[in-house]
């Protein structure tokens, strides 16, 4: 071994071990920590309230008569909702933490995390254009207009990010929707592939759901964009009020540089913040759309276990949304660590 790749494999062992020893890692060890007990609380209080609902999955089967009285004890027995709901929760729970089993359908009659596996993909792909869309579109307006504060062009970008919040989800994915119907073969109406999706080349297969992808991207992201553009301009304008702001201007740097390494540079850190707390909205925020185009998602999936009261399949997805919660708001923290060294983690625990 040559004595630079010795030096190198040394460096990186030293900058491994100073990693660990350091306060990033001791807070993120203590984050997840936390993180397990939110879980485990979440999971106990979601448990509680699908018991306290009205009824079971049984409900609807006891009123077909070609079910016998029976088949219903045997599947009642089978899924375990003869047992009181305390012990239905720990044999949920120990099987989760020893096997990471999250238990079987009732309707699909398969392992939850199969279900949830199969369909995770489609909507963190919707989910995450979405997310890159709005924040491609809301920051850069959100810019322009406050630094052309009341001017005409801001008057526009605030005329049109109330718009935006008036268009709850359902709204904007209906409209989108009629206008795909007025205008085919220009945009498909819904699902995630066109019939012919197996025949077509590699290329041809990553353009198609793209196509697909145009109108439920733009109905996920009209109401994100209109909020995320009003609190890009209200905090670059609060930084740009700041008295560093008029010193690095009157010793005569260029109003670019002011703006874009200084004022915006302090202004984004609120904006990380709130893309922490977007991780939890990729599994929910999607649902409304998924169902307007026949999204192939978990939102759709999750919507009819609701409805069919299928437990397991409720609690994973509820299990995942808190878990996408806490991990988004981790790698805020992190991510505000490195855009502002000034900042201790450990501070705020």
């Amino acid at each position: 071994m040559s004595s630079s790749v010795r030096s190198r494999l040394e460096a990186s062992w030293d900058g491994l071990l100073a990693f660990l020893a350091g306060d990033t890692f001791a807070y993120i060890v203590k984050r997840i920590l936390q993180g397990l007990v939110t879980l485990l609380l979440a999971s106990m209080l979601c448990f509680l309230l699908i018991q306290i609902a009205p009824g079971d999955y049984l409900s609807a089967l006891k009123e077909n008569p070609k079910i016998s009285p029976e088949r219903l004890q045997q599947l009642s027995q089978q899924f375990g909702l003869d047992k009181p709901w305390p012990q239905q929760y720990w044999l949920w729970l120990r099987q989760v933490v020893t096997q990471g089993n999250f238990g079987t359908s009732f309707v699909y009659n398969r392992p939850v995390s199969s279900l949830l596996w199969e369909r995770v993909a489609a909507t963190l792909l919707l989910a995450i254009s979405s997310l890159i869309v709005t924040w491609a579109i809301a920051v850069p307006m959100g810019i322009i207009g406050a630094v052309n504060q009341n001017k005409l062009i801001d008057r526009i970008f605030r005329v049109l990010s109330y718009v935006g919040q008036g268009f709850p989800s359902f709204i904007a994915a209906l409209l989108l929707l009629i206008f795909a119907q007025n205008t085919t073969p220009l945009f498909p109406v819904g699902d995630m592939t066109s019939i012919d999706f197996e025949d077509l080349t590699l290329l041809g297969k990553i353009l198609d759901i793209g196509w697909h992808m145009i109108l439920p991207t733009i109905a996920l992201s009209v109401t994100g964009f209109a909020g995320l553009q009003r609190i890009t301009r209200g905090q670059l304008l609060d930084v740009l009020r700041q008295d560093y702001i008029q010193t690095a201007r009157a010793k005569g740097l260029p109003e670019n540089r002011v703006i874009y390494v200084h004022a915006l540079r302090n202004a984004v850190n609120p904006l990380i913040t709130l893309l922490g707390f977007e991780f939890a909205a990729l599994l929910s925020g999607a649902f409304i759309t998924e169902y307007f185009f026949n999204w192939p998602g978990l939102g759709r999936l999750i919507y009819q276990a609701l409805l069919a009261q299928d437990l397991y399949l409720v609690m994973a997805s509820l299990m995942m949304g808190a878990a996408l919660l806490i991990l988004g708001n981790l790698l805020a923290d992190l991510l505000l660590k490195v855009v502002d060294p000034r900042i201790k983690l450990g501070d705020d625990t």
